[in-house]
C-alpha cells in the first residue's frame, strides 16, 4: 500500500526536531491505519457474500492511498447560523475520523440529523462513495456533516483511504445480474474525482 505523507521545505536545514518527531509518529499511524483498513475491507467484503481480498483488489490492492486531512473549528457565537462543514459525501472508498471530545460530528438517517457521540479512543469509520459504487449500492455512502460549539474549539483528524487515480471503479460483476442491473457507471477514480469537484452528474 501506498502512504502519502506530503512534507514540503524549501530550505530543509529549518525542519525543527519536533517536525521530525511528528513525521515519525504520522508514518507509524499511518503503517497502523493500514492494518485497520485491510480489516475493514475484507469483512465489508464478506458482508457482501464476496472473498475478503475482493474490495481491496479493487480499490488499489497494495497502492491504495491514504491522505489525512486535520479539521480545526474555532468557537463560534452563533453556532446555531455556521456549519463547519457542509453536508456532504466523502469520495474516498472509507473514511477513518479521530475527533476530540467537542461534539459536532452529524450523520443522515431517517430523515433527521443524528449527533455523533463522542467515544474515547474510538475510530469513526465512513463508508465512502467508491465502495457505494463498487457494492452496486448494496453499501450507503454517509452523508455527514459538522458544526461547531459556541465555547469550544473542535478538532478531527481524518484520513481518507482511496484508490490510486488510475483505478478502475464500477460496480462488481458479482453483484451485478438481471434482477439487480448496475446502478453506477465505471470510470477511473481520476475522473470520479473531477467530476464531484465540479459538481458533474456521475
Amino acid at each position: 500500500m501506498k502512504l502519502i505523507t506530503r512534507y514540503s521545505c524549501h530550505k530543509p536545514w529549518l525542519i525543527s526536531p519536533l517536525s521530525m518527531l511528528h513525521r515519525e509518529v504520522t508514518e507509524v499511524y499511518n503503517k497502523e491505519l493500514l492494518k485497520v483498513t485491510d480489516t475493514l475491507l475484507e469483512l465489508l467484503s464478506e458482508g457482501l457474500g464476496l472473498e475478503g481480498k475482493v474490495l481491496k483488489s479493487h480499490v488499489g490492492g497494495d497502492e491504495i492511498e491514504l491522505e489525512m486531512k486535520i479539521n480545526m473549528y474555532p468557537p463560534c457565537p452563533q453556532p446555531q447560523l455556521a456549519l463547519g462543514v457542509e453536508p456532504h459525501t466523502d469520495m474516498s472508498a472509507l473514511t477513518l475520523l479521530v475527533p476530540n471530545d467537542v461534539p459536532g460530528l452529524q450523520v443522515w438517517k431517517d430523515d433527521n440529523w443524528v449527533v455523533v457521540d463522542y467515544l474515547p479512543n474510538a475510530l469513526f469509520v465512513h463508508v465512502g462513495d467508491q465502495i457505494e459504487v463498487l457494492s452496486n449500492g448494496k453499501y450507503k455512502s454517509v452523508l455527514h456533516r459538522s458544526t461547531v460549539d459556541k465555547e469550544r474549539t473542535r478538532m478531527s483528524w481524518a484520513v481518507f483511504c482511496a484508490p490510486p487515480h488510475k483505478a478502475m471503479i464500477g460496480p462488481l460483476p458479482e453483484l451485478v445480474d438481471e434482477p439487480n442491473p448496475a446502478k453506477y457507471s465505471t470510470k477511473t477514480f481520476a475522473e470520479y474525482r473531477y467530476r464531484k469537484f465540479n459538481k458533474l452528474p456521475q
